[in-house]
């Protein structure tokens, strides 16, 4: 499985970005597909989890502001980050799971600030 991370950039506090991630592999639509994150200094976070439209899970600090999604078709999830804050600034990190097996994107790098 390979995972190509798209979308990062510089942005302002208020403003908004949208990550991709395209996956090779012909099970896309049975695995979990997510964001992770790593900001200098810190641990690797949640963002979040899919595998379904019902069955989406958020890390606590981006409830509300971000959006995940996916489209089997094109075997690519989707991160919509709205309302972004200078917190968010981190590597942002494509992963998928399946069968107890787990691949990660390169990253993507998300800058907040004005």
């Amino acid at each position: 499985v390979q995972l190509q991370a798209s979308g990062g950039g510089l942005v302002q506090p208020g403003g908004s970005l949208r990550l991709s991630c395209a996956a090779s592999g012909s099970i896309f639509s049975s695995t979990v597909m997510g964001w992770y994150r790593q900001a200098p200094g810190k641990q690797r976070e949640l963002v979040a989890n899919i595998l379904t439209r019902d069955d989406i899970v958020y890390g606590d600090s981006v409830k509300g502001r971000f959006t995940i999604s996916r489209d089997n078709a094109k075997n690519t999830v989707y991160l919509q980050m709205n309302s972004l804050k200078p917190e968010d600034t981190a590597v942002y990190y494509c992963r998928s799971y399946y069968g107890g097996f787990e691949y990660w994107g390169q990253g993507t790098q998300v800058t907040v600030s004005s």
